[in-house]
């Protein structure tokens, strides 16, 4: 992977900052009313991911959108949830079952014991600190999802959702010739229509 230049991290890092700023500034109950929101969204309009026998997803930090109702609801449906574990080799996501304790991982995170077999999802929902209308997303840094989907595509398609507040959209990601576009884009307000991101000059 090339490495990202200076300017170029600066100005994700600055746009990071603003939009979690406005992320951090939703009410609790606007959080919680948005999460609920997304949820039914993706249930009813991403029929695909029902097929999917193992969902990636993720638990919630800090002023995230919380996809724990749309867990509870793929639950609901028989399919099986995993979540990640960040590791010096990326991501590795475990399953996880309803009332099973989580155990405390770095940057905050809630993870899957780590006696659990590693599974690969063949279905993500994706955390993000902001995006735009081409899927483009950017996350808090470390590039970790972009690995993991890199990585689980070599298994074969991955479907890959992203879930956030509408306050997190941004008119354009600066994105890097490596990113790869989200599938899907929800928020409270429903699915993002997205369009196709631009040919880029290499």
């Amino acid at each position: 992977m090339a490495p990202h230049s200076s300017p170029l991290r600066a100005h994700k890092a600055q746009l990071r900052a603003e939009v979690l700023a406005r992320r951090d500034a939703l009410s609790p109950q606007a959080r919680a009313a948005g999460a609920q929101a997304a949820a039914e969204t993706i249930l009813k309009e991403i029929p695909e991911l029902a097929l999917a026998p193992l969902v990636g997803a993720f638990w919630p930090i800090r002023s995230e959108i919380d996809p724990r109702p749309l867990i509870e609801a793929l639950f609901a449906r028989g399919q099986r949830v995993a979540l990640p574990k960040v590791t010096k080799q990326g991501l590795v996501f475990r399953e996880w079952r309803a009332g099973e304790e989580l155990v405390k991982g770095g940057f905050g995170l809630s993870e899957p014991r780590d006696d659990l077999p590693p599974l690969d999802p063949t279905a993500l929902i994706v955390p993000l600190a902001a995006f735009d209308r081409a899927g483009q997303r950017i996350g808090y840094g470390a590039g970790y999802y972009d690995q993991a989907i890199e990585r689980l595509s070599k298994n074969g398609p991955v479907l890959t959702i992203g879930i956030a507040f509408s306050v997190q959209e941004i008119p354009e990601v600066p994105a890097e010739p490596h990113d790869r576009p989200l599938d899907h884009m929800v928020t409270e307000q429903g699915q993002v229509p997205l369009r196709p991101a631009p040919l880029r000059q290499t």
